[in-house]
């Protein structure tokens, strides 16, 4: 039996109140007003003061150009009988409508931030989930050391589905910005939103989203009891119900994944769609699920636990990490290729948006998520190697952390980012709060899957 070091559990806990700390910090300093934002305005970093420029706009064009719009003068001078008084009024009414945008922009980081982080590690655990589910589908006989391991990790399904739900339900509720689609006014001008409203409405959206929490939980549940189970079984009986189990809970995470992935990513950009989001969210949580696997695997083993996993069960799931990396990409340049060579208006924007404002990042993580992989596990030597498995682990995590604050931020904070005390912060707080759930979850069973029919195999598995 695994037991949960004074030490670990410290260090999550403490992890958890630097995090909350630093959250409750974040919220609180937080612009409140257009008169705070103004301030931020007038001073860019350096002590200089930034004057608002004076346009002959009309008040719609000025509204178009705060909201991301271009504004094209006429080539040919109009003559207006506007007053230098009207002009100076509209020329206010444009800062305020710029100032109302960068407010709710910074508003939205902290939150932001927050759901990023949410997702993130909600994700790693669904992806173990799926992973799982796949090893009895496929009677895999190399993987059975592993099965804790994988049902310590999914445990997070739970507490890490509550607080997405609540995240979602309190965004429902308009104390955030992060789904423009939500905002009554913004749907009232747009034709866009109100041809999907038959589909992303807060009622509808919230039954989904309790419909697919729900649905992986109580999977997750059954599968884990009935591997328990076994353990004490004679025959393979509950093996066999995992066996059905996990082929009819594979048919379900497809849809429910692919369907969760527009709602609370995809439906952040309500204007923007791509057919093989879905498939890209999965190799993303996936991969990562993979290799925390393999973080697990190996801290357990050097603190002298799991004797029966050797280096080829390392080496197995290095090669799924390597993998699935060049599985990611693949689905990364598809996406990516199709449309910038197509170069519809309605279409590329999405990337003009990521490049332009956040190039440094956008390009960083595909450097993260296929260069670092691809150069570091390619020789199979290394995938045996331990350390070099878990620094290959750590920057595949990163960049798959950026890989989900790239397709978040710039719909919810535009181009007012920048990783602070909320992104840091929340990556604490729940990296605190992942650890401590996952490894007092290893403590509630043995360590070894004894009653499964290929736990010989898998004890004596060498590749």
């Amino acid at each position: 039996m695994y037991t949960l070091s004074s030490k670990l559990k410290l260090f999550s806990i403490i992890l958890m109140v630097v995090g909350l700390l630093g959250l409750v910090y974040g919220f609180f300093a937080v612009p409140s007003t257009i008169e705070d934002v103004r301030e931020l305005v007038a001073h860019d970093g350096h002590g200089e003061v930034v004057e608002m420029p004076l346009t002959g706009q009309t008040e719609d064009e000025l509204e178009d150009d705060a909201r991301g719009f271009d504004y094209v003068p006429s080539e040919h001078k109009v003559e207006t009988d506007r007053t230098d008084e009207e002009v100076h009024k509209m020329a206010e009414d444009a800062e305020l409508v710029h100032l109302e945008h960068i407010l709710h922009q910074l508003q939205n980081k902290p939150w932001a931030a927050l759901y990023v982080a949410a997702f993130f590690f909600f994700m790693i655990a669904l992806g173990v989930l799926a992973f799982y589910a796949v090893q009895f589908a496929a009677q895999a006989g190399w993987s059975p050391v592993l099965f804790r391991v994988m049902e310590g990790i999914t445990a997070y399904l739970l507490p890490g589905g509550v607080i997405m739900f609540i995240l979602l339900a309190l965004s429902s509720f308009h104390f955030n910005h992060l789904f423009i689609w939500m905002d009554p006014e913004v749907v009232a001008h747009d034709e866009i939103i109100q041809n999907k409203q038959s589909y992303l409405n807060v009622p509808f959206f919230l039954i989904r989203a309790l419909i697919y929490i729900g649905g992986w939980v109580l999977f997750r549940h059954l599968l884990t009891r009935n591997s328990r189970k076994q353990d004490e079984a004679t025959g393979i009986t509950w093996y066999k119900k995992n066996f059905k189990l996990a082929a009819g809970f594979l048919v379900f995470f497809i849809v429910t994944e692919s369907m969760m992935s527009w709602d609370w990513i995809m439906s952040l950009d309500p204007h923007w769609f791509s057919t093989l989001f879905g498939w890209y969210v999965f190799s993303s949580m996936f991969v990562s699920g993979i290799t925390v696997i393999a973080l697990v695997t190996i801290y357990l083993k050097s603190r002298n636990y799991l004797p029966f996993v050797n280096d080829s069960h390392i080496h197995d799931l290095a090669k799924f990490m390597f993998g699935i990396s060049i599985f990611w990409t693949y689905l990364w340049f598809s996406q990516f290729l199709l449309i910038w060579y197509s170069n519809i208006p309605e279409e590329v924007t999405y990337y003009v948006a990521r490049i332009e404002d956040y190039g440094l990042v956008f390009f960083g993580m595909v450097v993260l998520n296929f260069l670092f992989p691809l150069l570091l596990l390619m020789n199979s030597d290394f995938k045996r190697v331990n350390w070099f498995v878990v620094m290959t682990g750590i920057i595949i995590l990163l960049g798959h952390y950026l890989d989900i604050f790239v397709m978040v931020m710039p719909a919810t904070v535009g181009e007012s980012w920048f990783i602070g005390i909320p992104e840091l912060s929340s990556l604490a707080f729940f990296g605190g709060l992942f650890i401590f759930v996952v490894f007092s979850a290893l403590t509630k069973a043995p360590l070894l899957a004894k009653g499964n029919p290929f736990i010989k195999e898998s004890e004596h598995y060498h590749y």
